[in-house]
């Protein structure tokens, strides 16, 4: 992109949000990022929270919601408002207070604390601790939920896995088990896990083989880029993945934007699915060098069988699913702006390239 171009859209994007700004009842959430997002002991966040970290703590006071994207979640302090997290372990601890209800999808979830309003909680293991106090109904989902003696849950307890409930724990409605869909029922989900298990890797690996025969210059070399810089294409394919989605607002907010921002959506989700094929074509790739093999289908089958069964470890497997989009959207975003820009892609055409893998591998 041109620096003029560049300097028209910066203009653009500050002159929307000096608008808003200056709009009634336009509430301007806080957000934070970074390796460790931290609400210290005696910090008070006056308002909403946004948070995209690692890790996010949560000591302090948070007197709005709190927003979090992260490997883990901590709450320790106080949020006033709701707490709406997805993290690989999600955490209210001993005296901590959530004000309002708790939206957590992760591979732990733990309440040891007092969350006033409704949970609503999927994952693999999720525990009310002894001391964990839900005011309103709890709603989980996951391998094993456990009640704990001492624990307490005001209102209605729906749930669907495994449910430990000791004699001591406190549950002042009903108790029902019912399947994803809601309804009540002891029966199964209607698709089995291998079903669904199994149409996800077809439809990548089919994915995968359209990529590698359509476009393979292209194909090699955003696999070179995620294994020369996995850390920097990453980063820049979590700040496409936080920045997209704010212009895609900004967009909808205007008459003539709404239908661009609509197909901005839609780009949105085949590129960041395109992404995470391309990412696990790259693990491949790695993985298959490590044995000495230069073969671009052996590492597009090596990447989808590492990952599906990395996807399924507990807490571990969200993150390493994470990490592989955004390395492969980092790597689209990045060869994508320089063909823009006119800067080809490194990458020659090999015998491999055009489906002769007796040459170089060519991903």
């Amino acid at each position: 992109m041109r620096k003029s171009a560049v300097s028209r859209l910066l203009t653009f994007l500050l002159s929307v949000v000096v608008v808003l700004s200056v709009l009634p009842g336009v509430a301007v959430a806080e957000s934070r990022a970074g390796g460790v997002v931290v609400v210290h002991e005696n910090e008070t966040v006056t308002g909403d929270l946004e948070a995209f970290a690692g890790s996010v703590v949560v000591r302090g006071t948070v007197t709005g919601d709190l927003d979090a994207f992260a490997g883990s979640v901590e709450v320790t302090g106080r949020v006033g408002g709701d707490v709406d997290a997805a993290a690989g372990d999600v955490e209210v601890g001993p005296n901590a207070t959530v004000g309002g209800s708790l939206d957590a999808a992760a591979g732990n979830v733990l309440i040891a604390g007092t969350v006033d309003g409704d949970v609503s909680a999927s994952g693999e293991v999720i525990r009310i601790a002894p001391g964990g106090s839900v005011g309103g109904d709890l709603q989980a989902t996951g391998r094993s939920i456990t009640l704990a003696a001492g624990s307490s849950v005001g209102g209605d307890v729906t749930y669907d896995g495994l449910l430990k409930r000791n004699p001591d724990a406190a549950v002042g409605g009903s108790i029902t088990k019912t399947d994803l869909g809601g309804a009540v029922t002891d029966e199964p989900p209607f698709l089995p896990d291998w079903l669904t298990t199994g149409y996800g890797f077809a439809a990548n690996f089919l994915l995968g083989a359209l990529l590698l025969l359509a476009f393979p210059a292209f194909s090699r070399a955003a696999t070179d880029r995620m294994i020369e810089s996995p850390l920097r294409t990453t980063g820049v394919g979590l700040l496409a993945l936080l920045a997209i989605p704010v212009v895609l607002v900004l967009l909808a907010l205007t008459i003539v934007g709404i239908p661009l921002s609509v197909v901005g959506v839609v780009l949105l989700v085949f590129g960041a699915w395109t992404g995470a094929v391309y990412g696990r074509i790259a693990v491949g790739t790695w993985l298959v060098g490590l044995a000495g093999v230069e073969n671009r289908w052996a590492a597009l089958l090596a990447g989808l069988v590492a990952l599906a069964i990395a996807s399924r470890l507990p807490v571990v497997g969200g993150l390493v699913e994470l990490g592989v989009v955004l390395l492969g959207v980092g790597a689209l975003a990045v060869l994508l702006s320089r063909r823009y820009r006119g800067v080809e892609p490194d990458a020659q055409e090999t015998p491999a390239e055009s489906g002769d893998d007796t040459g170089p591998m060519s991903v």
